[in-house]
């Protein structure tokens, strides 16, 4: 099975909710995109911050656990959010994660979000810590 097919057969409730599609995926880079639906959008028909930041950790999460042995979690335990430009509803967002470090205890991905124009929306840093199996 491949790093995709494995991030699209996980129970990601949430992730559905959003809508969020997974593009490509390994444990180097996971890609993605999600539509801005009305419902995520400010009284000014743009995305809501919390909507880029949840799209973002949705990545970065998704990273962690392909570089996770079997049985081990994830959560996030840090969030930095750079807001660059607005995305309108209707746009197509797309976001690149990439690992910044990854190590036994704690994960850091750096997540870009784009417009597909290429127009930068947000830059987001994250760390991850590993979870010891229950």
């Amino acid at each position: 099975m491949t790093d995709l097919e494995r991030l699209r057969q996980l129970p990601l409730p949430f992730a559905r909710l959003l809508g969020i599609e997974f593009l490509s995926a390994s444990k180097e880079r996971v890609s993605a995109e999600m539509l801005v639906r009305p419902e995520f959008c400010t009284v000014n028909s743009v995305i809501h911050g919390g909507a880029i930041m949840a799209f973002a950790d949705t990545l970065g999460a998704a990273g962690t656990v392909l570089n996770l042995p079997a049985g081990v979690g994830t959560t996030t335990i840090e969030s930095k959010t750079n807001f660059l430009a607005a995305a309108p509803a209707g746009a197509k967002l797309l976001g690149e994660a990439l690992p910044v470090h990854r190590g036994r205890r704690t994960m850091v991905w750096q997540t870009r979000l784009t417009l597909e124009n290429g127009r930068a929306v947000a830059l987001v840093t994250q760390t991850q810590m590993v979870l010891d199996p229950k």
